[in-house]
């Protein structure tokens, strides 16, 4: 299917094309050979330069503005097929970007946690909760379980696989070990002396 401002676009340049060719012509060609005129038009430098400028052109953009349902199933369809999924695991395994996503979604949580920890009501309901006598044996006896190790060991994991958390540690490692060779270098420097 193709998308409303390359349809519009080719719609554009067939009327152009059949408007141009004598009256005899324009009756006679079919769709096929119109369609591969009209592609090898498109393939031209004059016409990647034409849709350029049509696209770059504000009034045009604002006819071209697509309705929420469209947007909202070519989203869906990006994002959950087969090659969507492939192409965000892919995007994620780039370490670079896979920071930045989590940067901004870290932004939005610490927002929302924020305005929450602000809400009088949010606050009463969490100290109830951390001061009940109840609750606080109930924690006691949790983490004593064989399900809150595992749970503990699996959001430990999950921890040490967050890309900011990678990203972190890295750097972390990488001033380790110039520190340690620093000191070696110090070290070895004062025994050959």
């Amino acid at each position: 299917m193709l998308k409303p401002a390359m349809l519009w676009i080719s719609c554009f340049l067939f009327l152009s094309v059949t408007a141009c060719a004598p009256k005899d012509q324009a009756a006679e060609m079919d769709y096929d050979e119109t369609k591969k005129m009209v592609v090898d038009i498109l393939k031209t430098d004059d016409g990647k330069k034409a849709i350029q400028e049509i696209l770059n052109d504000d009034k045009m953009n604002e006819t071209l503005v697509m309705d929420e349902k469209t947007v909202k199933e070519t989203v869906e369809k990006t994002l959950t097929s087969k090659k969507g999924t492939e192409f965000w695991k892919k995007v994620f395994d780039d370490s670079k970007f896979a920071e930045g996503f989590a940067k901004t979604l870290q932004n939005e949580h610490e927002t929302v946690l924020k305005k929450l920890m602000k809400d009088p009501d949010y606050q009463k309901m969490l100290m109830g909760v951390l001061q009940d006598p109840e609750m606080a044996k109930r924690y006691g006896d949790l983490v004593k379980t064989r399900e809150f190790r595992t749970q503990l060991q699996q959001v430990i994991t999950e921890t040490l696989a967050s890309p900011l958390y990678k990203k972190q540690f890295e750097e972390e490692l990488k001033k380790a070990v110039e520190e340690s060779v620093k000191d070696e270098m110090k070290g070895g420097g004062d025994k050959q002396s």
